[in-house]
Formats: structure tokens, sequence, C-alpha cells
């Protein structure tokens, strides 16, 4: 199952993680600003580790999902951004995050993930998504409000802010 749409002139593809994606993943995260990185990963984070990537581009489609958001640069796939949700102690929640390349911000692209996720996690009947973010992170904020979450601040962290979607 892949999704096409235009943005900024470009086709966007979104589409399932696979295994075979660890490098372009690792290039897509090497390519995020600083502060994007600190936003995904709660911290400094430069580079990710081969066994990290291949944790991150290895789901089961049921319990753990990923889509990417590429486009062709150059003849090549480019991941442009990357929404996942894993397990979490509950059967039927789901830990989501979504992270789009700093010059892929406010187009759609966070949004288009999201969309993909929800539809995923509702199939494998999965009936909460949440994601832990960081207080200041305006991009979540925005999409958080745009898909109807809730938004409490972490009583175990002042400067976080649980997200939550009922499905």
């Amino acid at each position: 199952m892949e999704l096409h749409r235009t943005i900024a002139g470009e086709v966007v593809s979104i589409r399932p993680i696979r295994i075979a994606d660890a490098q372009m993943e690792a290039d897509f995260i090497r390519r995020l600003s600083p502060q994007t990185k600190h936003y995904r990963f709660l911290g400094g984070v430069k580079e990710l580790s081969p066994i990290e990537l291949k944790h991150l581009c290895q789901v089961d489609g049921r319990h753990s999902m990923a889509f990417v958001a590429t486009i062709r640069r150059d003849g090549l796939e480019t991941e442009i951004g990357v929404g996942r949700y894993a397990p979490n102690s509950r059967s039927d929640v789901r830990e989501f995050a979504v992270t789009v390349a700093d010059e892929w911000q406010h187009k759609g692209v966070g949004t288009m993930l999201m969309k993909q996720l929800i539809q995923s996690a509702q199939c494998n009947g999965i009936r909460q998504l949440y994601a832990i973010s960081l207080w200041d992170n305006e991009a979540m904020r925005a999409l958080a409000k745009d898909l109807g979450m809730s938004a409490i601040c972490d009583p175990n962290d002042m400067q976080q802010t649980i997200y939550s979607l009922q499905l």
C-alpha cells in the first residue's frame, strides 16, 4: 500500500518502512537539524548505531508500524519524513513519533504520515495513540491540534507534554 501526493511540486510517496531502508533512515537522521533531532529524540543525538537503525526499520505491521515519506532526488528514493508507533504495556495503546525533514515541515507531510498511522492502528485494534514531546515543540503542538488530540503536561517532567488521540 503506497500513497502518492504532490506537495510543493514534488511527488511524495508514503509507504511502509522496510528493513532495507536502514541506510536511507540513517541519511535522513543525519540531515536533520540539531533542533529537529532534539525534538525527535528528546535530547542530543548525532547518529544512530546500526542496531538502533535496524530496530527502527524492523516493524511487524501489527504491534509496531512505521511509514516513510519519500521523494525521488537524482533518481534515488530520499526520505523526507517518518511516522511510527511502537508497543506499550497495554495491548490497545501505542506510542507514536513523527519526524519531518526541516525543509518539508509545515507542508502537510506530518499529517499524511499520521493519517496512515491512524488507519493502521485502527485496523489492528489499537484504541489510543500517544506521544511525549518537549513542551516547546510548536510543530508537534500544531499537528496535535489539527488531529484533535488532547494535551496534558507530563506529571513526571514539566518540560514535556503528552499528546493523546482516542481512536
